[in-house]
């Protein structure tokens, strides 16, 4: 969406019960994100790859979780761009320095191969679409990204 203000209302006229924009998209951003708590939903900012974490630093506050693409938007089965590890080190290091009640999320080339450090990274919440959905098994191939996941915090 490239003016999220322009469909924000229908989407929580829906009901959405969480809204994130990506930052790139957003011309008044702390706007947006205000509009969507007030509306009584939660808030969020996306991130593309090539976006510093940093740009957050005003709007940190207003947001209820961060969305760290690490693919570039457009279609599925991308690989993943570790340089997204980096900056979701750099949030996580940003988010505890605020005292921040923000999550982390990671959209893009999750997989079982990666997922262990993407968790390490501060990461707690994964969009997974290819590992899943191309799975022989999806419930089988989501138990496994759940218990590589949770590996990786335990050790």
């Amino acid at each position: 969406v490239t003016d999220p203000d322009r469909l924000l209302g229908a989407y929580l006229d829906a009901g959405a019960a969480r809204v994130s924009v990506h930052f790139e998209a957003a011309v008044h951003l702390d706007r947006t994100l205000a509009a969507v708590r007030a509306a009584g939903a939660r808030a969020g900012v996306a991130l593309n790859p090539a976006t510093p974490a940093e740009l957050l630093a005003d709007v940190l506050h207003a947001c209820d979780f961060v969305l760290l693409m690490s693919v570039n938007p457009g279609f599925s089965g991308q690989s993943f761009l570790p340089h997204v590890l980096d900056k979701a080190r750099r949030l996580t290091a940003m988010i505890a320095a605020r005292r921040a009640a923000v999550t982390l999320e990671l959209d893009g080339g999750v997989a079982l191969g990666n997922i262990g450090e993407i968790r390490r990274a501060g990461v707690t919440t994964f969009v997974a679409g290819s590992s899943v959905y191309a799975a022989a098994d999806p419930v089988a191939a989501i138990q496994g990204l759940r218990a590589r996941a949770e590996e990786a915090v335990a050790s």
